[in-house]
C-alpha cells in the first residue's frame, strides 16, 4: 500500500510504501499519542479515512525526509492524500472477490478491480508475498 501526497501545485505526488509493520517503535508511539489511538484502531481509522490518523501517518513520513517537521505543520486538503493498494493488494484482493462476491456482483467488482490493478504500482518490497492490508 502506498500513502500518496500531492499538494496542489505539485507536478508529482510522493509516494510511501505504507506497511504498518514496517512502521518503527518510536514512530507508533508518537502516532498513538497523538491520536490517541492503539497501533490497531490507528491502522483500521487510516484505511477508514480518518483525518487526524492520515495527517499523524503523513506526519511521520514527511518528518523522516524533513526531521525538523512539526505535526502543527502538517496540512493538507483532503484531495490531496490518498492511499493506494499495490498491484500484489489488489491480485489478493480480487482472488477474495473471486471467491466471495455475490454471483450478481462479481463480474462487474472484477472489471474494476482488473482497471485498478492494470494502472496499480508494485511494490518492490512484496516480492511474491502480498499480504492484505492490517485491519483490526
Amino acid at each position: 500500500m502506498y500513502l500518496v501526497y500531492q499538494p496542489e501545485g505539485s507536478d508529482e505526488p510522493q509516494r510511501w510504501a505504507y506497511n504498518p509493520r514496517r512502521i518503527m517503535s518510536v514512530e507508533r508511539e508518537r502516532i498513538e499519542k497523538i491520536t490517541g489511538r492503539d497501533w490497531s484502531d490507528f491502522t483500521a481509522a487510516v484505511m477508514k479515512g480518518n483525518s487526524l490518523c492520515r495527517r499523524a501517518l503523513l506526519f511521520v513520513f514527511l518528518k523522516r525526509a524533513h526531521p525538523t517537521t512539526r505535526f502543527e505543520d502538517v496540512d493538507f486538503a483532503w484531495d490531496e492524500l490518498r492511499l493506494e493498494h499495490s498491484r500484489g493488494e489488489l491480485l489478493l484482493i480480487r482472488e477474495q472477490i473471486v471467491e466471495n462476491a455475490p454471483a450478481d456482483q462479481r463480474d462487474a467488482m472484477l472489471a474494476k478491480f482488473d482497471e485498478e490493478i492494470a494502472s496499480a504500482i508494485d511494490d518492490p518490497e512484496e516480492e511474491g508475498k502480498a499480504q492484505l492490508p492490517v485491519v483490526a
